[in-house]
């Protein structure tokens, strides 16, 4: 799953979705509301979940919308690792099932590191000098989520 020259993706269990409002995630690091979306990074991409997340990984329903690439602007610092709209979003057209993520990794060569307690490798993450984006960690053992802090979420 690629966006096309000139769009970015959004990604939802959600197949209904017909126009994205920025909002301010429960685990985000700033105050502002946005539509979050992705790009065709390149480079080494490593994705860690905790064992638990496995079935969900392969049971999931997931969809992809396509977006106009020139309704947000790059996000993140170093480098950017995101994408951010402040206005509503309109999408290009009518979702697409992502499929099997774990094919979609091996096609992407992303690695995934299945963890058991996500938190201590979060915690490295946040203090180097790797860019990183800490989507659902809303979604950690109940125990690890009761260590998350608004600094330590995006």
């Amino acid at each position: 799953m690629r966006p096309e020259p000139g769009q970015v993706l959004h990604f939802s269990e959600d197949p209904t979705i017909t126009q994205f409002a920025p909002h301010v995630a429960k685990t985000a690091q700033q105050p502002e509301a946005y539509v979050w979306a992705v790009d065709h990074n390149g480079g080494l991409r490593i994705h860690a979940v905790e064992y638990g997340w496995l079935e969900p990984m392969r049971t999931v329903a997931l969809y992809a919308y396509r977006l106009a690439a020139t309704d947000f602007e790059p996000f993140g610092e170093p480098e950017p690792h995101a994408h951010v709209a402040v206005t509503p979003v309109t999408p290009l057209g009518p979702p697409e099932r992502v499929g099997n993520l774990f094919s979609l990794f091996d096609e992407a060569e992303i690695q995934l590191r299945v963890l058991p307690d996500l938190m201590p490798f979060w915690d490295q993450v946040i203090t180097s000098s790797l860019g990183f984006s800490g989507i659902r960690l809303r979604n950690v053992r109940p125990a690890a989520a009761a260590a998350l802090t608004p600094r330590r979420a995006s």
